[in-house]
């Protein structure tokens, strides 16, 4: 009997307990009720801007920095989202109706614009759902240090997230919609992702830029974007960043350089150059190996690069000549690894310039050699200065895998 009223307690102090863990979403928030924030381009403004701004974290005769900025934010309208690149699968909107809306707001950092675009718009906005930040030269320029301090700091921040320095203004970007996506963010967003997976941009997302600017031993970059025509999109190069400021930017073909370096796969660009006596030959790589070797010489750091990578001759044109036997495939390889062993050549040499290592090979150092790297490097800044003189050689190496099919 005494079991029975035993279990019975036990069975009532469960079902007790439970009803706390059955109360269903009581702080929920419907997604038609939030402004779901999928772009932000940030561009500088000027002082007199200062008359546009809502003012909603502070009074107006505050003594505040001069700089302004203007933050263009790209919201998702409920209901009008396309499932896909036609108007088929689409919500309650109609074709003709946007399916986000752009509104733009000024402040004195990120968080007071943020603040202020609060004030424009009915719902709470939230960031969750933010892809691409997109930031002017200027902006990149001042250093990204306030910037990245906001980013860092709220969690509805995505390190997936993807940001980029345009050559035009920034607000640009979020107004272009080509056919093939009606919304511009989404449709910047699959340009780098796919460009990654075509192995023509390295991965270098929100969280990995970070990553490197906190490491002593490398330097941060950022893809590199422009407007070509009126819808088209254009991944011009590399911006790349020393002591947090960004300082050159590479061009297209030098992000090939610099997968050739990392040793990034798949390979995905292709080359076009001179082969003497034969004409001209478009190459494309499909692999990429690399081995870094760091040694110290003479008290000094020496990097050595030892790649190879295959790929596909593609095209031969401008020249009688036909690429049948293997001393004419020898002599497209030997062309090829001449002329990229130049161009790797003078883009580590651009970087020391602008004492930017990039590629990262002060991490190296660091992790070979720490007994070095702890009686000379006592900051950021010792690095950057050091990797200025070092030696670097560069062993490259092609290997034709396929010519391709041809009728005799």
């Amino acid at each position: 009997m005494h079991n029975r009223n035993g279990k019975r307690w036990v069975f009532g102090l469960l079902s007790l307990a439970l009803t706390f863990h059955l109360t269903g979403c009581w702080d929920q928030v419907e997604i038609e009720n939030r402004a779901l924030v999928l772009g932000l381009a940030i561009d500088e403004a000027p002082p007199e801007s200062v008359k546009l701004e809502t003012a909603a974290t502070h009074q107006k005769n505050d003594p505040l920095p001069k700089k302004m900025l203007r933050l263009t934010a790209q919201i998702a309208v409920p209901g009008r989202v396309p499932l896909g690149p036609s108007g088929g699968g689409m919500g309650s909107g109609g074709e003709k109706e946007n399916p986000v809306w752009v509104v733009q707001v000024y402040g004195h950092s990120l968080d007071e614009a943020l603040n202020n675009l609060q004030q424009e718009i009915a719902d709470p906005r939230y960031l969750v759902h933010l892809r691409v930040i997109v930031i002017s030269k200027g902006i990149a320029k001042d250093g990204l240090d306030e910037l990245n301090d906001y980013l860092r700091r709220n969690p509805e921040v995505r390190r997936r997230t993807w940001l980029l320095v345009s050559e035009t203004e920034a607000a640009l970007l979020m107004k272009v919609a080509p056919p093939l996506e009606r919304i511009p963010t989404l449709y910047v967003q699959a340009m780098v992702e796919k460009a990654v997976g075509m192995g023509k941009l390295p991965p270098n997302y929100l969280g990995t830029f970070w990553i490197e600017e906190s490491n002593w031993g490398q330097d941060g970059f950022l893809p590199y974007v422009t407007i070509q025509g009126k819808e088209n999109i254009l991944i011009k190069g590399l911006a790349y960043f020393s002591g947090g400021r960004f300082v050159r930017t590479s061009s297209t073909v030098e992000i090939g350089a610099y997968m050739a370096v990392k040793g990034y796969n798949p390979g995905g660009y292709s080359v076009l150059f001179s082969v003497p006596g034969l004409g001209y030959v478009m190459t494309r790589i499909t692999e990429r190996h690399t081995k870094t070797d760091v040694r110290i010489v003479d008290g000094k750091p020496r990097v050595h690069l030892q790649i190879h990578v295959e790929g596909n001759l593609d095209e031969h044109f401008d020249s009688p000549r036909s690429i049948d036997s293997a001393t004419e495939i020898n002599q497209v390889e030997e062309a090829f690894e001449r002329d990229s062993t130049e161009v790797i050549y003078d883009f580590i040499h651009q970087t020391q310039r602008d004492h930017s290592d990039i590629f990262g090979f002060g991490e190296y150092v660091r992790a070979q050699h720490p007994g070095f790297w702890r009686r000379n490097i006592h900051q950021k800044s010792d690095w950057g200065q050091m990797y200025a003189d070092i030696p670097v050689s560069v062993d490259m190496e092609l290997s034709i895998r396929r010519t391709g099919l041809k009728a005799k």
